[in-house]
């Protein structure tokens, strides 16, 4: 049973009411006291609260009406409370053997922009004089929760809204000043400017949510909320009710919510590792995605999402289309406006840029700085979990560091790796740079399997010059200069050869 009131009367106008309490239903026999006047004072003072707390600009203002309907139903004994716009909003599903119901009508400047409040409850609840006070209240509170939704969302959209909130860091800034991070910050403000999906590929930790950051806080949606979703988390039980939402008592014990989608309203949807989803899920996104609606869990009414989706893999979609891993449809849904993230080890000379951004950030109270020799470790290094690698050792020099200044024996083994084993040695005994130059020669030539031919090439020397580098005396061990011993070029070369190539190089 649904009972409509499209304008609010007074309790003591209503025939039906009685200081006892109106009973709905058959069943009810639990009496129903009317509450103390300190009760009603708090409990109206607490809606008042919560939603004064709600216009903090810092806070997604779509967590306005969650509050609302929560605070209303803690306040209220009903079983739900659900504040919507009477237009195009979710379509009220009736029951006839489910919970019982009442409507009011939530008053509007605009007759088409009205909403309604609907609070459900069990059959045999009692709902007293007071109830019927506080849901009247409401109404004209949920009057303002709309038009306080409305006026936001407008703004955003024309870019008039300003926000104060602080940055959300997600692991660092776009640090860099390499053509590719120019590159990249133009690209970023291109895109910012329209509304069309954004397919951002890279290797993990190459910050592709930071970029997404970016576009959204450059965009005229940068006063509505970003929402992010790993999608390799997705439990693919729970994947509807996670991304589209679910209806109240659905199942037993199950409350109503909202999905990622409807959380995303006004602002961004951030798919992370789309790739990782399954090909079943990769259907029900594609519908969405496709016609921006969505449909709750146990719901029986579609609603359009006003969003932006920006998604994000750390694998060629274009492979996985190839390989049947991916749906062909949702890739040409997705690709169109693609952007690049480049990894670290593509931008060597922002290393170091990033390093002292992180050497700042995580300092607890002394100042560090890193030797010539320790920036010299990490540009050498080749990164292979980028960015987000990169920070975890600047956290571990800070936690570890003994000195104020964080030396190639403070970076682990393998960042120092061959760079240690070199120039460590070199460095305690203040070797001279001909000593340095001889050991590198011998290092080059032992990769280069003794071929001393190979090893002109990638020194970019002659032949002679090789050879004294070898003759040089250096300590340590003797391996690559045993081999290299004699005058003769190692390999397929003939010592005739060496005129020929000291001129060629």
């Amino acid at each position: 049973m649904a009972i409509e009131i499209s304008e609010y009367r007074g309790v003591s106008e209503c025939d039906a009411a009685d200081e006892a309490g109106i009973r709905f239903g058959v069943g009810g026999v639990m009496p129903m006291y009317p509450p103390r006047q300190r009760d009603r004072r708090e409990a109206f003072t607490e809606l008042l609260a919560v939603l004064t707390r709600s216009l903090d600009h810092r806070q997604d203002i779509s967590l306005m009406r969650g509050a609302f309907e929560e605070t209303l139903r803690r306040v209220i004994p009903v079983r739900s409370v659900r504040l919507r716009e009477s237009g195009s909003r979710w379509v009220s599903r009736i029951d006839a053997s489910g919970p019982e119901s009442v409507v009011l009508e939530v008053p509007g400047a605009d007759p088409e922009a009205r909403g309604l409040l609907e609070a459900t409850f069990d059959p045999g609840c009692r709902l007293g004089e007071w109830d019927f006070q506080m849901l009247g209240v409401a109404a004209h509170l949920g009057a303002l929760v709309l038009e306080i939704e409305r006026s936001r969302v407008l703004l955003a959209r024309a870019g008039l809204l300003g926000t104060s909130r602080p940055s959300r860091d997600g692991a660092a800034p776009l640090i860099g000043s390499t053509d590719v991070m120019l590159t990249l910050r133009a690209a970023i403000e291109r895109v910012a400017a329209n509304d069309f999906t954004v397919l951002l590929e890279g290797e993990s930790g190459v910050g592709k949510e930071l970029v997404a950051r970016q576009i959204h806080e450059l965009s005229r949606r940068c006063a509505g909320p970003f929402v992010a979703i790993n999608c390799a988390a997705l439990v693919e039980s729970l994947l509807e009710a996670e991304l589209f939402g679910i209806e109240d008592r659905t199942a037993t014990g199950v409350r109503g919510r909202r999905g990622k989608f409807e959380a995303a309203e006004g602002g961004t949807l951030f798919l992370d590792e789309v790739s990782d989803l399954s090909l079943s899920a990769q259907a029900k996104l594609l519908r969405a995605i496709q016609d921006l609606a969505v449909e709750r869990v146990g719901g029986n009414g579609s609603r359009r999402v006003d969003i932006r989706i920006v998604a994000a893999t750390n694998r060629s979609l274009s492979g996985l289309v190839e390989q049947r891993l991916f749906r062909e449809d949702l890739f040409y849904r997705l690709s169109g406006v693609d952007i690049r993230v480049p990894a670290l080890r593509e931008r060597r000379p922002d290393i170091i840029e990033l390093a002292h951004y992180f050497l700042e950030r995580h300092r607890t109270s002394r100042p560090l700085r890193l030797s010539a020799g320790a920036s010299d470790a990490l540009i050498a290094h080749d990164w292979p979990g980028n960015v987000r690698e990169l920070e975890r050792l600047m956290e571990r020099a800070v936690t570890l560091a003994v000195s104020d200044v964080i030396e190639l024996d403070d970076l682990p083994l393998t960042v120092r790796g061959d760079y240690a084993s070199t120039l460590a040695p070199s460095l305690r005994r203040n070797d001279s740079l001909r000593a340095w130059a001889s050991r590198y020669a011998r290092l080059v030539l032992d990769r280069c399997a003794g071929n001393k031919r190979e090893a002109c090439r990638a020194l970019d020397i002659s032949y002679h010059t090789l050879q004294s580098y070898l003759r040089f005396p250096v300590q340590g061990p003797a391996s690559v200069e045993d081999r290299a011993a004699g005058d003769g070029w190692q390999g397929d070369a003939d010592p005739e050869d060496a005129e020929e190539v000291e001129s060629a190089v």
